[in-house]
């Protein structure tokens, strides 16, 4: 089966939907459909005789056959039954649905993955550096399949550091013009939906050849760099080698071993302390770099949605972090700077992650907030905004009530980060030069721009203008897909854990909990509890007092009390509604707190 260009790359929005995803509804004549998509913005009337196999509160999919017109709601026609409102896995599968995801792989490319095999072709070692007798590493989750960074840090007589950061080759394995490019290009990203992923490869790849698996010869694109003691870049290569990896390590272990505080762990991996240490010494020489340059480090916990074996949530807590975690991000930024700095000055077509400066008009609305806490972002004279004005506040409030308040409101200001052809310098990470190197498993732009890497070594740096016209072109509409394809892999992300939060807290009515005031509008404030749940508390429940808002301050204030409501402010709220169907959780304030 062949695809054809639209096909391949889609668009972010249609102008009118004709597919939806809902719930069925019946009465004795007709039924209707709530559609998922709120901003679809109306039922859709389902005649008896287009309901199918549709029941009461069953989700659906639905083609409308008749658009809304001279008042009267759209029609539609149930063409799919997905399942059961409350059946297990009918949430994200509804999710898929409503989002159109490429969630199974077409036959041919699944062939295409299963005939590579899971061995390396040996005659194209001659090719690589041999480099099978390091001491390398992958630090990864306990739960990770598609392993596709490893490293190996050394230290040099020179007292300098050499940190080897090595990528899955997956360009050597997915050629341009093959089905299984054409698939990983229309998927763009893979995507996280709680418990299940939809890859950009197939499995045959992602947890196979192109994994790099303890003990196994596995095929890089590997970046080496020397380092100072004060995290100065000397030297670097990049090159095509030939690995296998010592130890896949996790997270957890490797903290275990630094902190010295498991004896089962520390003997087993003994022989190895050292090596882990020097990966410690050795990021934190790069974070301290980093922080001088003016990198923002954000610290905003992310969730951790727990799921009993049917996908039904149990938990919903912050997710732990360690500072293993650190040694690993450090270690790819660095790498990611260094492919992206040499190939910007090449002027190879290229694809870099941009982080453009935030609107001034943005950072003007966030001061008057901040003016609340004590804080303020410097703005130069030549209305220039630095990282460094925002790194300072980052590290003024770290370790204080309102740290997580704040950091939010910071990353709300800054712009989102998207994939462009261009090299415009990345600001949340200081950086002059970014771009995705570090994992071709699972986002398409690392994928191309290995594809040009290896490109360049193979004709040993000395390519024509025609290359350069042909793949800079190509470099510019890939950049434009991959940055749609990212941003709707993050919204299906953001809703998947939305509605197990509401799903979370639909037994958790009358509870009472204290939060913080994460946002104040028109209509009410939103308060963040400890687990990361944020709900609405309306201005009905906000208790007896009239109030006014004051969009200045972005407070509230109580006309008869003068009780204000800002952001940061601590409140205990009790539970009054939690639906998955709507992902919405609302508060009312616990009388204690209330005018």
């Amino acid at each position: 089966m062949k695809r054809n260009k639209r096909e391949i790359i889609q668009k972010e929005e249609k102008t009118e939907k004709d597919i939806i995803v809902g719930l069925f509804q019946k009465s004795k004549n007709f039924g209707f459909v709530i559609p998922d998509d709120k901003k679809f913005g109306t039922d859709i009337y389902i005649p008896k005789a287009h309901w199918g196999k549709a029941r009461n509160n069953h989700k659906v999919l639905v083609k409308i056959i008749k658009q809304a017109k001279d008042g009267k709601k759209p029609e539609g026609e149930v063409i799919e039954v997905i399942g059961g409102v409350n059946e297990a896995g009918v949430d994200m599968l509804s999710l898929i649905k409503q989002y159109q995801l490429p969630y199974k792989f077409p036959e041919e490319v699944v062939q295409e993955a299963k005939a590579l095999g899971n061995k390396i072709d040996e005659e194209d070692i001659k090719n690589r550096k041999d480099l099978r007798n390091d001491i390398i590493f992958t630090i990864d989750g306990e739960d990770a399949k598609d392993l596709d960074d490893a490293i190996h840090v050394e230290k040099l007589q020179n007292g300098n550091y050499k940190l080897d950061v090595h990528i899955a080759d997956v360009s050597y394995y997915v050629r341009e013009k093959t089905e299984l490019d054409k698939e990983a290009y229309l998927r763009g990203t893979s995507i996280y939906m709680l418990g299940r992923v939809i890859p950009m490869l197939p499995r045959e790849l992602s947890n196979g050849i192109c994994s790099l698996n303890a003990g196994e010869d596995r095929f890089t694109l590997s970046c080496s760099m020397e380092i100072t003691p004060k995290g100065k870049i000397v030297a670097s290569d990049i090159y095509k080698a030939v690995i296998k990896v010592t130890e896949r390590m996790s997270y957890t272990d490797v903290q275990k071993i630094l902190d010295k505080s498991d004896e089962e762990v520390l003997e087993r991996y003994k022989k190895y302390i050292k090596d882990f240490e020097l990966m410690a010494e050795l990021a934190n020489i790069l974070k301290e770099k980093r922080k001088e340059n003016g990198y923002l480090n954000l610290e905003i916990p992310e969730t951790k949605i727990v799921l009993d074996e049917k996908g039904r949530v149990i938990d919903v807590k912050k997710y732990e972090t360690y500072f293993a975690n650190e040694i690993i991000e450090q270690f790819m930024l660095i790498a990611n700077e260094t492919v992206a700095e040499k190939f910007y000055w090449l002027e190879a077509p290229f694809i870099y992650r941009v982080h453009e400066a935030p609107d001034l008009e943005k950072v003007e609305e966030l001061n008057k907030v901040l003016y609340n806490f004590g804080y303020k972002i410097k703005i130069a004279k030549d209305e220039t905004i630095y990282p460094k004005e925002f790194s300072k506040i980052l590290d003024d409030v770290k370790g204080k009530e309102e740290e997580r308040v704040v950091s939010n409101l910071i990353l709300r200001t800054l712009k989102v980060a998207k994939y462009e052809a261009e090299n415009k310098g990345h600001f949340g990470i200081a950086s002059k030069y970014y771009c995705h190197f570090t994992s071709p498993i699972r986002r398409y732009p690392d994928l191309f721009i290995h594809r040009m890497i290896s490109k360049y070594i193979e004709r040993d740096y000395m390519v024509n203008d025609f290359f350069i016209k042909k793949y800079t072109k190509r470099a510019v509409k890939r950049a434009e897909n991959c940055s749609i394809r990212e941003r709707t892999a993050t919204k299906v992300e953001r809703e998947a854990i939305d509605i197990k939060k509401a799903e979370y807290m639909e037994d958790k009515i009358g509870n009472e909990y204290e939060g913080i005031v994460s946002s104040v509008t028109s209509f009410g404030i939103f308060v963040e509890l400890e687990n990361t749940v944020e709900g609405l508390i309306r201005f009905e429940n906000l208790g007896d007092d009239y109030f006014i808002y004051n969009e200045e301050r972005r407070e509230l204030i109580g006309e008869r009390t003068g009780k204000t409501y800002k952001i940061g402010d601590k409140v205990n709220v009790r539970v009054i509604y939690a639906d998955k169907l709507t992902r919405k959780v609302n508060f009312e304030l616990h009388k204690g707190d209330s005018p």
